[in-house]
């Protein structure tokens, strides 16, 4: 056991606080990881506040996790002490099922054991997550960080990027096509970098015009304003390919018309939405969803952004301002991504 200090949600209504607990001892196939930084993302929030209904409490969230390796296993073959690593949203998987094997364990048949907010198979309790000053995770789960990056930007890599890099590969984007990213957050403004990096024609779709020039500076070409009838009608079926990154529930009617015949949509917000089949059958269109990425997708994700010098967006925050950046995120009040830096819960 190792003593860990972190920040934890004690129950919806209440903010975040100092929590300590014990990490496991370091096994075989485990790597120790004391964290140098670790992103906001949504889901956090959602977990804190138990917004999907599935929190169990105390919980410290955080999968945007970068480190250096303290301690390896002894069975441990990729790793050594001093290397710069990388933790996403998972942390353990069955390692048999179909989807296991074919290296998407976000699908486990079994079930994924999240960063965070899940039963503990090891320790029992939940699994806690990066907002801590170390973590024991499984070789196999832990990704390497290229030198190159901003290291502390890399972190929201981890889930915003790796949740957009994963459809856009999935769905063959490139050179060619015409791209759209609805919503410029923290997932949109990655989509708008990762398309444009694989060579597609970025349109970034919002209902804000105040955010047109911000998103020609990530990469788009154009902004489509969404709640500008004529515009949209303007682009119905010029789309090969939508990714809505939109993380509240929303109407995505007024998005399907601007597909091809045959092309898709992905949703990658975990989040209600209304829609009709009208639009869906005028054109055979598609609506799909994606979650997060397999480990080596995400380590192909993290190679990707290192040749192309992609990291996000972010601003620096101690982790004694965590509650505020909460509200922030809430209110939109970010670009695009908050980071905590460690330090700050180690006392340095």
């Amino acid at each position: 056991m190792s003593n860990t200090k972190a920040y934890a949600a004690f129950s919806a209504t209440e903010e975040l606080k100092p929590y300590e607990f014990d990490r496991r001892q370091v096994g075989p196939k485990d790597v120790q990881i004391e964290i140098d930084y670790c992103g906001i993302c949504h889901s956090d929030i959602h977990i804190a506040h138990n917004d999907w209904g599935i929190s169990a409490y105390p919980v410290v969230p955080g999968h945007e996790i970068i480190g250096h390796v303290k301690a390896v296993g002894a069975e441990v073959t990729r790793f050594s002490v001093g290397q710069l690593v990388a933790v996403g949203c998972m942390v353990d998987s069955c390692g048999e099922c179909g989807s296991c094997k074919e290296d998407l364990e976000q699908y486990c048949e079994k079930g994924m054991t999240l960063t965070y907010g899940i039963p503990d198979p090891v320790m029992g309790g939940v699994t806690h997550g990066g907002y801590s000053t170390q973590i024991v995770v499984k070789e196999h789960f832990v990704l390497s960080v290229s030198d190159k990056l901003d290291t502390k930007a890399v972190a929201p890599l981890l889930c915003a990027g790796i949740t957009t890099y994963a459809p856009l590969q999935q769905w063959k984007v490139g050179p060619g096509q015409k791209v759209g990213i609805i919503g410029l957050g923290g997932l949109g403004h990655m989509g708008v970098k990762l398309a444009a990096a694989m060579g597609a024609h970025v349109v970034m779709i919002t209902t804000s015009p105040d955010k047109g020039a911000d998103a020609k500076r990530l990469g788009a070409q154009e902004v489509l304003i969404s709640k500008d009838k004529e515009q949209m009608a303007a682009q119905a079926r010029t789309f090969d390919f939508l990714l809505n990154t939109i993380p509240v529930a929303h109407d995505i009617d007024p998005y399907v018309p601007l597909l091809k015949r045959d092309k898709t949509m992905v949703l990658v917000g975990a989040t209600p939405i209304q829609m009709h089949s009208f639009n869906l059958i005028f054109g055979r269109k598609n609506i799909a969803g994606s979650l997060i990425g397999g480990i080596k997708e995400t380590q192909e994700m993290l190679d990707f952004c290192a040749e192309h010098n992609i990291v996000s967006d972010i601003e620096m925050i101690n982790i004694q301002d965590v509650n505020k950046a909460y509200e922030r995120v809430m209110k939109s009040d970010v670009k695009y991504r908050f980071v905590i830096d460690m330090k700050s819960l180690k006392g340095k």
